[in-house]
């Protein structure tokens, strides 16, 4: 099938499920709603690893291809046209989204099946991918814009889709505003590097790019790229803006693995590797991504720590990841930020897709505290979300532990990077592993708290068979990334000679090298890995030993540590400075303004006009009132009133 129709119908497929589910949005037929958007999803996939077979028929340097659909703006010299870019980078993007987004569909049917609207549901799902695909495929800034702003609006309304509840409605508010702050400086971002560079198309951006050294932090191509990443800083949840993401648990689980696991909060992400031409001529804004997704992983790690509801410790460890993902990007490592990418859509979609399960079978409570003792109750669960926390915290072979430990060594080893970032990234492996193996104690493992009237059990096909298949690709996604200092491992390093590095092989022309990296040791580089290793079975063990019931530890701990605890229980009090000192001020500022400025000067001049305006109207037409006496009186004045006027002339 030519591969320009392959492209059209992968973005039409969630279109038309969105149409077909939206005109018949009041149905309330779950099964017909879910195997039209779940069907519409796996199409796209289809031509997705259709596309990815055609493109890597070819050579390496004809893998960079674009699809002009029309014109969409011109203005004198510049045109933005409606085209896709296909080239490796937007190709893992397309399978990421439409594979993990067909599991997550599926798993849909089975968890909204009692819902009273699960075509509206659908309808949005497919929507989203849709803007997602989009997103990926512009191949010009104002399209990824529209597919930017488009997830943002899908997300309000899945966020929000139990909007009856205050809360969850509050929710997508909250998430829906957020992201405009970050969106205007994304916005701020395209018009910089427009006026620096004349345009916004990807492909003139890189050829542009290399003949531009930036040293300086005012000079326009850093200006550009800070308020670039201010875009992605609130997409993507990382400080200052993270706030909105723990509070997107309040939509269905489905959603938040989708939106918080593999699409959505990837998106800031991917726009800086797509752009990384641009950013790596600009490397005061490189260190602002590495140290800002560098703090988030571990701030966001801290507070996962004493956290109880099961959503809300994946949702902080989502914003961790995606600081990893941010410090590989930051010191010029965009290869080992996309694998991370990859890996961590594979262990988080399944953990959340996991949490969701837990939560179908409890009865709706999220409460880490009420479970326990579930491993018997649910055994293809505990077995799927056990090799997702292996992954996630990096043990070997999984997958998170070959993604993860390249952003660390790059880290270590790039002229971008340093060893207090190293350090911060090791340290964040370490609270990770600690708050990942708490979250399995309390839930899977140890003594059942679950309340008498509730009777977990496991939960059906539709929805255990999602879990096993994002189960393996978390015990062999890794694989598509071993690094090569494994091929000089004493006995086995035969077996990892022929294993290549197909990740790093399939990027090669679409990104740009570390500036500057030295050859480093492979007993320097192996010697970084058994630490962060040695930090995370520490960690284990620390969190064994604390939720152990035998030894009652954490509680003692908790106490000792009040008011550290206290902190991280209440996530150091963020939202409540947000709102006494930022919100709450411009809500009675807006108040004075409307009182002061709306009310008492412009209705007043309003009224004030309005009323000489009638009073001029009432002298008018008393002039006018029929009686021909009146009028002759007044020819006869203007009579004399012009002879007046002639005479003075």
């Amino acid at each position: 099938m030519d591969l320009n129709v392959l492209v059209c119908t992968l973005v039409a497929a969630p279109l038309l499920g969105f149409l077909i589910n939206g005109f018949r949005f009041r149905s309330e037929n779950g099964i017909i709603a879910g195997v039209i958007g779940t069907a519409s999803v796996i199409t796209s996939f289809v031509c997705s690893v259709l596309v990815w077979l055609s493109l890597a028929q070819r050579p390496e340097a004809a893998r960079f291809l674009r699809l002009h659909l029309f014109k969409w703006v011109e203005a004198g010299d510049f045109v933005a046209n409606i085209g896709f870019i296909i080239d490796p980078l937007s190709v893992i993007m397309l399978l990421v989204i439409t594979g993990v987004g067909s599991l997550i569909h599926l798993f849909s049917i089975g968890y909204m099946s009692h819902d009273h609207r699960p075509a509206k549901y659908f309808a949005y799902l497919n929507l989203f991918i849709f803007n997602m695909l989009l997103l990926v495929l512009g191949d010009n800034l104002l399209l990824m814009f529209v597919g930017w702003e488009g997830v943002g609006l899908c997300s309000y309304l899945l966020i929000g889709f139990w909007f009856t509840d205050q809360e969850k409605a509050a929710a997508g508010m909250k998430a829906f505003i957020t992201n405009r702050i970050g969106d205007a400086g994304f916005l701020l971002g395209i018009f910089m590097l427009f006026i620096a560079s004349g345009s916004v198309d990807f492909f003139e951006l890189w050829q542009w790019a290399p003949s531009v050294t930036e040293s300086a932090w005012l000079s326009p191509v850093t200006l550009a790229c800070i308020f670039l990443f201010i875009g992605a800083i609130g997409k993507s949840a990382q400080i200052p803006l993270y706030v909105w993401l723990p509070d997107a648990m309040a939509g269905p689980t489905p959603v938040s693995a989708l939106i918080h696991a593999a699409t959505m909060v990837t998106a800031g992400v991917y726009m800086i590797v797509r752009l990384n031409p641009v950013f790596i001529v600009a490397p005061n804004a490189m260190l602002i991504v590495a140290w800002v997704g560098a703090l988030t992983a571990f701030f966001a790690a801290t507070i996962a720590l004493t956290q109880n509801d099961i959503k809300k410790v994946l949702a902080y460890s989502t914003v961790s990841q995606l600081g990893y993902m941010f410090l590989g990007a930051g010191v010029g490592a965009f290869g080992a930020a996309m694998f991370h990418l990859v890996t961590h859509a594979f262990f988080k979609a399944l953990m959340f897709l996991g949490a969701g399960s837990v939560i179908h079978a409890m009865a709706g409570e999220q409460d880490i505290r009420k479970m326990g003792g579930l491993k018997k109750k649910m055994p293809i669960t505990h077995l799927t979300f056990f090799l997702g926390w292996l992954a996630i915290i990096g043990v070997p072979p999984f997958a998170g532990f070959f993604s993860k430990d390249e952003i660390l060594w790059l880290t270590l080893q790039s002229p971008l990077g340093s060893k207090m970032l190293w350090l911060i990234g090791g340290a964040t492996a370490g609270l990770t592993a600690f708050y990942m193996t708490r979250l399995m104690l309390l839930t899977f493992w140890g003594k059942s708290r679950v309340p008498k009237e509730v009777h977990p059990h496991e939960s059906p096909m539709v929805m255990t068979f999602p879990l096993m298949i994002l189960g393996l690709l978390s015990v062999i996604g890794g694989w598509i990334g071993v690094p090569h200092v494994f091929a000089e491992l004493p006995g086995i390093g035969g077996l990892f000679h022929h294993i290549p590095n197909i990740l790093e092989h399939w990027l090669d022309k679409s990104l740009s090298p570390i500036p500057g990296i030295a050859e480093a040791s492979a007993a320097l580089e192996f010697s970084a890995m058994a630490s962060t290793l040695l930090v995370v079975g520490a960690s284990v063990i620390a969190a064994v030993l604390c939720y152990s019931p035998k030894n009652n530890l954490s509680e003692r701990i908790s106490l000792k540590f009040s008011g550290l605890h206290r902190l991280l229980l209440n996530k150091y009090w963020v939202d409540e400075f947000y709102f006494s000192r930022i919100i709450n001020p411009l809500i009675e500022c807006s108040r004075g303004l409307w009182l002061y400025i709306d009310v008492n000067f412009i209705d007043r001049m309003t009224f004030v006009a309005g009323d000489i305006a009638r009073g001029a109207g009432s002298f008018m037409r008393g002039l006018q009132n029929g009686n021909v006496q009146y009028y002759a009186f007044y020819i006869v004045a203007g009579v004399v009133g012009v002879i007046m006027m002639c005479s003075q002339w």
